[in-house]
């Protein structure tokens, strides 16, 4: 007789409700895996069999059938060894499927029947809630996480035998954690780089704070050891703290890519993504047979950071620009396409030319103009009309160098005026779906992004001048709108159009 276990399946972001069919037949022992199983699922007869057997129960002696239904459906991982494990004991009579039927199983198992954690468990247990289940198996290092799903049981177990024994006489306790109190209380505060430590560069800092408060792209361009580096390491400690659904859209997909840690299952920090010049298209935008996040995925809700930009090859910038309007990567392949989210800031740095000393005060460069056009155009121009604010970064000064006075401002300081202002736009949007200015499509300019006759004439001018497209005019508003929130002005002035102007237009 057929019997059926729980489980789910992850492709992309999304989980699917997977039936594990479990067939023991009069025939010859052997053990086959049909409905699509990757290597990992057809190695699990080997690892199922030493875990029944070492956990004092007795295998099937007969041909074992196992289905993973719909069979249409891709399935990769070890999570199906504990359901497979489970509907083969109910063959045997040591679990009833009346007292399963209820229940869903994930869980990698050793050979010696112990529960290994799997990676994934987040979007798995939400994709098995929506489909209707409430009481799931999961590995106990994995409950941490998997309880972060909210309205579910989740019962964490060490070992098969421990779940055997759940449905016997020794009931596992379901795991309970505060979701709502969760983030507040686990997050961190401690950076290693603080802008109090970063000399001079008050423009560069008040770009990087515009940038932080309305989520926008930046490139700072400027000589070798002028700060770039220094100041962008510096910036993932002025980003706001995570909302609690930015924490689980970041929490599941650094689960699916194996990248959480088990002492801390919900992410509580912005990414900060330093992405090596060496990386290919695929890496940064995510790829495979099925298809995993790539870097600006990675990024989701926090920052890529591009050191020495133009040093990446052209076509792996270029990728960059659809992701950089749309906020979303759509991968697809033969069988499907899996859409990721991607709304990231994009840090980028960059010297003048090739020897990297163009325009500095105190040592002449020595590049030819076709030297330096040819360098300078490695970043395209549609790429960079996607960037809001481009800043020049020249080298320190002798005294700006030798000063010792601690009169920095701290990343604390600078990083309350941005929650501030990432506050007022969280109150804005509430009901338009987007959290900062960064988002705004040209609908909701029209809306929130309201200039004065003075301010329009200051537009058409450097529309004039300037020959701007329709995107770079939008975000040009759209870096006006924030200048006005970090200033706690509800109306856009002509000062923070000026201000606007002066960061976009390079």
């Amino acid at each position: 007789m057929v019997n059926k276990v729980t489980t789910g399946a992850v492709i992309g972001l999304e989980a699917y409700r997977v039936s594990v069919e479990t067939d023991v037949l009069n025939s010859l022992p052997s053990f086959s895996i049909v409905g699509l199983p990757d290597t990992a699922i057809n190695e699990a007869r080997d690892r199922v069999r030493s875990a029944i057997k070492n956990s004092g129960f007795t295998f099937p002696s007969k041909k074992v059938v196992i289905n993973l239904a719909p069979a249409d459906l891709k399935k990769e991982g070890s999570n199906f060894d504990l359901p497979i494990a489970v509907g083969l004991l109910i063959e045997e009579g040591v679990l009833e499927e009346d007292k399963v039927k209820d229940y869903a199983f994930i869980g990698e198992l050793s050979l010696d029947g112990t529960l290994r954690g799997v990676t994934g468990v987040l979007p798995l247990i939400l994709g098995l809630k929506d489909a209707g289940v409430r009481n799931i198996f999961v590995p106990a290092v994995n409950a941490g996480e998997a309880v972060l799903a909210g309205d579910v049981n989740i019962f964490g177990a060490d070992s098969l035998a421990d779940v055997v024994n759940h449905f016997a006489d020794t009931r596992i306790k379901p795991t309970f954690v505060d979701i709502n109190n969760y983030l507040s209380e686990n997050a961190k505060e401690d950076y290693l780089y603080d802008f109090k430590d970063v000399k001079g560069q008050q423009k560069a800092k008040r770009a990087l704070e515009i940038a932080a408060a309305g989520g926008h792209n930046m490139l700072m361009t400027g000589s070798p050891g002028s700060g770039k580096t220094l100041m962008a390491k510096c910036f993932a400690s002025i980003l706001p703290p995570l909302e609690l659904s930015e924490a689980l859209e970041l929490t599941k997909i650094y689960s699916i890519c194996g990248l959480l840690s088990q002492s801390e299952p919900l992410m509580t920090k912005r990414p900060f993504r330093a992405v090596h010049h060496t990386a290919s298209a695929n890496g940064i935008i995510g790829g495979g047979s099925n298809p995993k996040p790539g870097e600006i995925t990675l990024a989701h809700r926090g920052v890529l950071f591009l050191d020495e930009m133009v040093e990446f090859p052209r076509s792996v910038l270029e990728v960059l620009r659809q992701p950089l309007e749309d906020g979303e990567i759509v991968i697809s392949r033969t069988r499907h396409s899996i859409k990721y989210p991607a709304k990231f800031m994009l840090l980028g740095a960059m010297n003048p030319c090739p020897c990297g000393y163009l325009g500095d005060k105190e040592k002449q460069c020595t590049c030819s103009e076709f030297q330096i056009s040819r360098y300078q155009s490695r970043l395209s121009g549609p790429l960079l009309d996607r960037i809001d604010l481009h800043v020049d970064v020249p080298r320190l000064t002798a005294e700006e160098l030798l000063n010792t006075q601690p009169s920095n401002e701290t990343s604390a300081n600078i990083r309350q005026r941005v929650v501030r202002a990432r506050k007022i736009q969280a109150e804005r949007y509430q009901n338009d779906g987007i959290l900062t200015n960064s988002e705004l499509t040209s609908k909701l300019i029209k809306k929130y992004c309201i200039i004065d006759k003075s301010g329009a004439d200051i537009l058409k001018l450097a529309a004039v001048k300037y020959q701007l497209s329709g995107r770079r005019y939008d975000r040009i508003l759209k870096l006006a709108r924030t200048i006005a929130d970090l200033d706690g002005s509800k109306d856009i002035r002509q000062t923070h159009l000026m201000q606007a102007l002066q960061y976009r237009i390079n």
